[in-house]
C-alpha cells in the first residue's frame, strides 16, 4: 500500500491530516501496523490534554507488542476515537481511516515541517535494509 499524498507523516510512523477545522487526525501508519500485527487495544490521550512535539501521548497494543504514539506536533487533544475501544482492529483493516486522537496545533505551520508521503517512505526504505 502507498502513502497517502494528502498525509503527512513523522518518522515515528504517525500520519498527519489537516480537517477543514483547522484540527489535526493522528493515526499510524500501514508500515507501523504491519510490523505490529493485530491490534487489541488502544489508549488514547485525554481530551483537553496539552501535548508537545514528539511527546508520547497514547499507546497501541498487538498480539505481538505494545508501541508509543507520539504527538506530531504541539498541541491540544481535541478528540479521541471512541470506535478503537471496541474495534481496535479497525487500524489493521484502514489504518488511514482510523485516527486515534484530534488535536488543535499550537502552530499550523508546524504541519508543513512533517514528512511527505515521499521523505516517508525513505524512511521506512531505510529501515528494512
Amino acid at each position: 500500500m502507498s502513502n497517502p499524498s494528502n498525509l503527512k507523516y513523522t518518522a515515528s510512523h504517525e500520519w498527519v491530516k489537516t480537517e477543514s477545522d483547522g484540527t489535526v487526525s493522528i493515526g499510524i501508519t500501514q508500515h507501523a501496523q504491519e510490523l505490529l500485527g493485530d491490534m487489541v487495544f488502544v489508549e488514547a490521550p485525554a481530551v483537553g490534554r496539552s501535548l508537545k512535539a514528539k511527546e508520547e501521548c497514547a499507546v497501541v497494543e498487538s498480539v505481538k507488542a505494545a508501541a508509543d504514539v507520539y504527538a506530531p506536533v504541539s498541541g491540544t487533544v481535541t478528540a479521541i476515537n471512541g470506535d478503537l475501544d471496541s474495534s481496535p482492529e479497525a487500524i489493521n483493516n484502514e489504518p488511514y481511516s482510523a485516527w486515534i486522537f484530534k488535536m488543535k496545533p499550537d502552530n499550523a505551520a508546524d504541519i508543513d515541517a512533517l514528512l511527505d508521503a515521499a521523505a516517508y517512505q525513505a524512511v521506512v526504505d531505510s529501515e528494512e535494509h
